[in-house]
Parts: C-alpha cells; sequence; structure tokens
C-alpha cells in the first residue's frame, strides 16, 4: 500500500463538506499545520472539528473559523480565540465543551474500538445533562460516547514510509489518541525517512493507524502566550 503523498493537498483528496474531522495538538503545539492550511484552500464547509482546542485568531484552527467552514467544534478549551467567541455567542458556531482528559479517552476509546465508558469526571455537572449515570462502588459515574473521524489529522517530528510515527516531546499530546480514531488518518512530518531507519521502540504510533503521510514545510512553531522576564 502506497501511503507517501507529494504535499498536503494529495493527502487530503476525499475530504468533503460535513465532514468530521479529528486534529491533533495541544495550543499551537504539535498541530497539522500544513493540511489546516490545505482544508482552507479546499473550502471544504459544514465541518464539525474534534480538538483538544481551536487555535488562535489567525493561526491553527482559527483560520477555518475566519473563512466560516467549521459547523461544529468539539474541545475542552478555546479561550485564546476571539474569532470562536464571536461566532458561538452570535449563534454561528455550534459548541461541545468537553473535559480535557474525557476528550482525551473517548478519543483513545474510538481507537480501541470500546464503544463508550464510565467517568466520574462531569457528574453533578452541565456536563452530565442527558447522559446515562450509574454508580460503581458508591461513587457516581456518566457514560461518555466514544469519537471516531472520517479524516484524523497529526503532525508527528519523523515518520516512515510505512507510516511508523515518532512525536517531540510534548508535541505529542493528543496526537497519538487522534491518529487512531480516523478511518483515514493523514500524518505530516518535519522529517520522512525509509522503512528501517526508525529505532522501532521509539515509535510512538505503528504506520498501521496511518493511511497517508507527507512531508510538510514551512513550520512556524508559534507560542500561544509569551511571557518575558524583565531586565
Amino acid at each position: 500500500m502506497k501511503k507517501v503523498f507529494p504535499n498536503a493537498k494529495q493527502a487530503l483528496r476525499g475530504v468533503t463538506d460535513g465532514m468530521t474531522l479529528l486534529l491533533g495538538g495541544f495550543g499551537l503545539c504539535g498541530i497539522p499545520e500544513n493540511s489546516i492550511a490545505a482544508l482552507r484552500e479546499m473550502g471544504v464547509k459544514n465541518l464539525t472539528c474534534v480538538s483538544n482546542n481551536a487555535g488562535v485568531d489567525d493561526f491553527g484552527l482559527g483560520l477555518l473559523l475566519q473563512t466560516r467552514q467549521i459547523r461544529k467544534m468539539v474541545s475542552s478549551y478555546v479561550g485564546e480565540n476571539a474569532t470562536f467567541e464571536k461566532q458561538f455567542l452570535s449563534g454561528e458556531l455550534e459548541v461541545e465543551l468537553v473535559p480535557q482528559g474525557t476528550l482525551a479517552e473517548r478519543l483513545r476509546a474510538g481507537g480501541a474500538g470500546i464503544p463508550a465508558f464510565f467517568t466520574p469526571t462531569g457528574v453533578g455537572t452541565k456536563v452530565a445533562e442527558g447522559k446515562e449515570e450509574r454508580v460503581f462502588d458508591g461513587r457516581r459515574y456518566i457514560m461518555e460516547k466514544a469519537i471516531t473521524g472520517d479524516f484524523a489529522f497529526v503532525k508527528a517530528w519523523k515518520g516512515d514510509h510505512f507510516g511508523n510515527l515518532i512525536f517531540r516531546k510534548t508535541a505529542r499530546n493528543f496526537n497519538p489518541m487522534v491518529a487512531t480514531a480516523g478511518r483515514i488518518t493523514v500524518a505530516e512530518v518535519e522529517e520522512l525517512v525509509e522503512v528501517g531507519e526508525l529505532d522501532p521502540d521509539q515509535v510512538h504510533t505503528p504506520g498501521v493507524f496511518v493511511q497517508r503521510i507527507f512531508k510538510g514545510t514551512d513550520y512556524q512553531k508559534r507560542i500561544e502566550q509569551r511571557t518575558v522576564r524583565k531586565n
């Protein structure tokens, strides 16, 4: 199976309006920058995007919010994006806020073929509204459903032609869970090497979960909030 594509545009073939897309990253760290740019260029709309957060106004998923391509966001943190705020308050954007650990586990469960699980997180809050509740060993739990997507997009440090991936330090974040939960997973990497060049003991995501891979370009590696000390 040929998995290597020349660029993001080719790797994203098949993405259409109304799809559910899963995107790795945390803040602006480890986000699939090239794939997001290609989605914007493609102009696909009415998307449901599942990601820990929605980027900032001019970067990350904020670029797709600018062009109103996202219909619904499933996220755990959205406080850095004024465009997101405006669209949500005006009723243009549907939002499902999910506790961060729950979001990670819903994605992991989706990739593992587990349809749902019980967690104590959110019991007695708005998060629990409309969800099944059960008691285990005297403690209340709510049922959360797994998340899967039509496409998943991740960004890795290194990858090989079979799709084996290595993430660099904190850029690993949500990427391994997202990579397992997409029906088609697209990986963009900083370095693309031949099969056999990666140390098997260092691989974070096995290539069996990745259907398409390409070498990305022009990574910005921006910082959301830069804090410096006065001289």
